[in-house]
């Protein structure tokens, strides 16, 4: 095929990239910002200027046909491509400027990330800032977000990954709670004291502790349970039990001796702690916007890592 019939197709290359990420015309439509009617034409242009049947169409979904496979990597990589030499003219500028989306969760965001964001702004007030925080793992490509942070010793493989930090759950006790109850001092002694768990899973009160080459599991039991890192901390204060804590949310708390820290000779393993992953999607060129928050988010975090 000669370019000049090749250049009314390349739209719809990306239209139909878009319908197989989508899943179905309407929301390919949406993102599009035109009607499900208009892709549906695009779509049966590409199929007809290619003689060939791309989707398999029912009611409630689409499928790709064996043709439609193979058509979508390489249209996949148009696009890709396309990103790509949009970005490379980008970065070629000096100007810092545009919208940058970040996904993270909340509790991070709102203790440790809240503030950095406020001063990268002020920094760089060309940037326009969109936080979507939601605890749920977000997918780059398909939620629409140029960077993910989250807490995972196991970092999403198809993703660049920049370590930030890391987190550490603390266990620890009210005073007042101890003063009523014995002191812990190997995690069995938890079997007999009241323990604040997430309640998220039949898993959440089984603590697994580690202390070199030791290991140890532990079932523990309580009358509260929370899956709200400040609420829990603000139960533990209260005397309800025994409880975990991200060290960014206990710090505090213990530097002003209303929480104080138990076992400290053991590692609690469990969720929602591990390495702070900064993940974004390969691009050999990257616009200056993304290089500068990078480079600010990594600096930032380690100053925050050393002082806590």
């Amino acid at each position: 095929m000669d370019t000049n019939k090749l250049m009314p197709l390349l739209s719809d290359m990306a239209i139909f990239v878009t319908v197989v990420e989508q899943g179905n015309f309407s929301k390919a439509a949406k993102k599009l910002g035109v009607t499900p009617s208009a892709v549906s034409r695009q779509i049966s242009r590409l199929e007809d200027a290619l003689g060939i049947k791309l989707l398999q169409r029912t009611t409630r979904q689409l499928a790709l046909t064996e043709s439609g496979a193979i058509t979508f990597n390489y249209c996949k990589q148009m696009v890709e491509s396309a990103d790509q030499a949009v970005n490379a003219s980008r970065s070629a500028t000096s100007t810092v400027s545009g919208l940058l989306r970040v996904a993270a969760p909340k509790s991070l965001a709102n203790k440790v990330l809240r503030p950095l964001f406020v001063e990268f702004l002020k920094c760089y007030p060309d940037i326009q800032l969109h936080l979507k925080v939601s605890d749920r793992i977000l997918d780059p490509i398909h939620d629409g977000v140029d960077f993910l942070i989250h807490i995972n010793d196991n970092p999403i493989e198809a993703l660049v990954n920049v370590k930030l930090g890391h987190v550490e759950h603390v266990v620890c006790a009210s005073p007042d709670f101890l003063s009523k109850h014995t002191l812990p001092l190997h995690p069995d002694d938890l079997k007999n004291l009241a323990c604040i768990c997430l309640g998220e899973n039949m898993a959440d009160s089984r603590w697994r502790f580690s202390n070199k080459n030791q290991q140890t599991t532990v079932q523990v039991k309580g009358s509260y349970l929370i899956n709200h890192s400040e609420m829990r901390r603000d139960a533990i204060e209260q005397g309800f039990g025994v409880g975990s804590l991200p060290d960014y949310i206990a710090q505090q708390s213990i530097e002003t001796g209303k929480l104080i820290p138990l076992l400290e000779d053991w590692h609690l393993k469990g969720s929602y702690q591990g390495d702070i992953c900064l993940q974004y999607v390969q691009s050999k060129y990257l616009p200056n916007k993304n290089r500068v928050f990078i480079d600010f988010m990594k600096q930032k975090l380690q100053i925050v890592q050393s002082d806590s």
